[in-house]
């Protein structure tokens, strides 16, 4: 492998504490606009370690396509039962504010997000930023000839070329929103330390 660490050094620039969000959905974004959440997972860094990791379930009013439904397994009988998004913005909120918020493809997750926030007339609180764990490898990735794609390389190339810990390997491959920003998280942070290390 080539020496291209120093291509990480964005990821050293991260604070300390921040925290990782993801979303599973309906679907992908069409003619109707963009996918409802069904899960919302959060993890919470401190100090550069895993300190929480919350997942909550939001009930769509959208219809989970088959496709949804093949990744992280939730049913469109299961997600009717559970709680509307405002009834859980609160404590969601709470996590969110004046974070630093990690996102592996936010160009998907962050604007489903923000749509919600507009839908249902919550209150965005005041965030530091957020930043593209997915984008911001894309350099390192193309330098080390890893698959990637326009977005960048995937959760499963980074976690498998990395030596980190695959969580989703205990589910089946079936993908969860608590899980993925876990394995976000773990990721982040290798990157963070293989840039360092030049």
């Amino acid at each position: 492998m080539c020496k291209c660490n120093e291509l990480l050094w964005i990821f050293t620039q991260l604070p300390d504490d921040y925290i990782v969000l993801d979303t599973e959905t309906t679907g992908l974004p069409d003619e109707n606009g963009p996918p409802d959440i069904v899960t919302l997972g959060i993890t919470v860094v401190k100090h550069r370690e895993i300190a929480e990791s919350v997942e909550f379930k939001i009930r769509p009013q959208k219809p989970i396509s088959a496709e949804a439904l093949s990744i992280h397994g939730i049913t469109n009988q299961q997600a009717a039962e559970f709680e509307s998004v405002d009834a859980q913005w609160n404590p969601i909120s709470g996590y969110l504010k004046d974070q630093l918020i990690v996102i592996h493809n936010a160009s998907f997750d962050w604007p489903i997000l923000l749509n919600h926030v507009a839908r249902y007339g919550l209150s965005m609180p005041p965030v530091q930023g957020v930043f593209c764990s997915q984008k911001a490898a894309i350099p390192w990735a193309q330098a080390t000839n890893l698959p990637c794609s326009h977005r960048g390389p995937s959760l499963d190339v980074l976690t498998k070329v990395l030596g980190v810990e695959d969580i989703r390997a205990k589910t089946n491959g079936i993908h969860g929103a608590k899980i993925d920003s876990q394995q976000t998280a773990q990721v982040t942070e290798v990157m963070r330390r293989n840039g360092n290390m030049d």
